[in-house]
C-alpha cells in the first residue's frame, strides 16, 4: 500500500550540495579525493547495491512503499530518485563529452518524484531501469581521456562545472541516497 503522503513532495531540501565536490559528506562518507578513472567500477557497482537494497529480507512489499516519517521519502522513493539522478547526470555526462560548454536546464528531484510517482514503480523494474543507465555511464566513463575531465559545463544558476568536478558530484548523489537505502 502507497502510504497517502507519498503523494507529496518531500521536505524541500535547500542545502548547496555542491560543496561535496570540494569537501566530501561526513553524512554519507564520500570522499572527494576519488580516483576518477574508478568512476565505472563505482556505478557497476551501485547496480547491485540499489538492487539489493529494494530485495531486503527484511523489507516487506508494503515497506519499500512506507514513508518513515513525514516529508522523508520511502526506501522505493529513494530507488526512483537514484534512478532518475543517473538519467539525467548521463545525459549530461554525454553533452559534456560531446559539446562545447553545455548549458543545463533545472531539474528538480522532489518534483520529478512526484510527477513521476517514484513510489507507485514496480521496484524490479526501477532496479532494471538503473542497471542498463548506470552500465551506460559505467561504459562511457571508461572512455574519458586524460585531457577530457577540465572539458566545462554550467548549470542554469551559473555553476560551472568541469567533468571532473560534476563527476564527483554524480558520484555524490548515487553514494548519497545509496547510504539513505542502507546499500
Amino acid at each position: 500500500m502507497t502510504d497517502p503522503e507519498a503523494t507529496t513532495p518531500a521536505r524541500h531540501d535547500a542545502k548547496d550540495w555542491t560543496v561535496v565536490i570540494s569537501d566530501g559528506c561526513a553524512e554519507c562518507g564520500f570522499d572527494a579525493d576519488f580516483e576518477r578513472a574508478g568512476t565505472g567500477a563505482f556505478l557497476r557497482a551501485s547496480i547491485e547495491r540499489l538492487a539489493g537494497a529494494l530485495r531486503r529480507d527484511d523489507l516487506r512489499p508494503d515497506d519499500l512503499r512506507r514513508r518513515p516519517a513525514l516529508g522523508i521519502w520511502s526506501p522505493l522513493e529513494y530507488a526512483g530518485h537514484i534512478l532518475g539522478v543517473a538519467e539525467v547526470f548521463t545525459a549530461r555526462v554525454e553533452r559534456m563529452l560531446t559539446e562545447d560548454d553545455p548549458v543545463f536546464a533545472d531539474w528538480d528531484g522532489e518534483a520529478a518524484a512526484v510527477a513521476d510517482n517514484y513510489n507507485g514503480q514496480d521496484p524490479a523494474e526501477v532496479a532494471r531501469r538503473f542497471a542498463a543507465v548506470a552500465a551506460r555511464a559505467a561504459d562511457r566513463y571508461d572512455t574519458v581521456a586524460p585531457d577530457q575531465w577540465d572539458r566545462p559545463a554550467r548549470r542554469s544558476d551559473g555553476m560551472v562545472f568541469t567533468l571532473a568536478t560534476f563527476t564527483a558530484y554524480f558520484r555524490h548523489e548515487i553514494e548519497h541516497h545509496l547510504h539513505d537505502l542502507g546499500a
